[in-house]
């Protein structure tokens, strides 16, 4: 799995490095692909601005190889966002979130120019749902978006012990139809007090990498 992992990073490399400018800000993603990516990204720490970062995780990692990590809302423009999936469709729709970081990740796919997801060939699927969709939720709003989610047809598993970085709680729902994932994105998200679902619809990559 890690040569897999390393083989789809070195695509994402060879895909932006030649386009790198010394004022560009780059968009990173969360989780154990990501993780790879920054790894080889540390050969051109030189050659951009420097990042903005989906989670507490990932601006450790860039700060530890020494690159330069922003406030999104100190930045005017992010060129490539670089992020991994969960489940991504034939239409590019992903299912993302299984680390959590789903909201933030979201945020910075939407204000960046191109979003490149990078992932290995097990990730593929036919259609969204076999893996649970994470939902943040604020706290005391829980019960409330399991009952409607229920409602929904899917069964809501609280994912216990885990904070957001935002400091909020996620439910993990399963045996729910993703048939219209724009439709449940949006549906789901209209629940007083859900901050964001794992649904990549709306915010899906312009490009998918696999690794070989």
């Amino acid at each position: 799995m890690s040569d897999a992992k390393i083989s789809v990073s070195k695509k994402a490399i060879s895909y932006i490095e030649k386009k790198l400018t010394q004022d560009m800000v780059l968009g990173i993603g969360t989780g154990s692909t990501v993780n790879y990516f920054i790894s080889e990204l540390a050969k051109f720490k030189n050659n951009f601005l420097g990042a903005v970062s989906s989670s507490v995780a990932s601006t450790k990692l860039l700060k530890d190889i020494g690159i330069e990590v922003f406030n999104l809302n100190d930045v005017d423009e992010v060129a490539y966002y670089i992020d991994g999936a969960d489940e991504v469709s034939p239409e590019n729709y992903l299912i993302k979130g299984g680390g959590g970081a789903h909201t933030r990740e979201k945020i910075i796919a939407s204000a960046s120019k191109e979003f490149i997801c990078i992932v290995d060939k097990s990730k593929l699927v036919e259609n969204l749902g076999s893996f649970p969709l994470p939902i943040e939720v604020i706290p005391e709003s829980r019960s409330l978006v399991s009952r409607r989610i229920i409602s929904f047809g899917g069964t809501p598993v609280y994912r216990e012990g885990f904070v957001t970085d935002q400091n909020n709680q996620i439910i993990d729902v399963e045996n729910i139809d993703i048939s219209d994932p724009e439709a449940l994105e949006a549906l789901i998200n209209n629940i007083p007090g859900v901050v964001d679902n794992g649904i990549f619809a709306f915010n899906k990559p312009e490009i998918v990498l696999v690794s070989e």
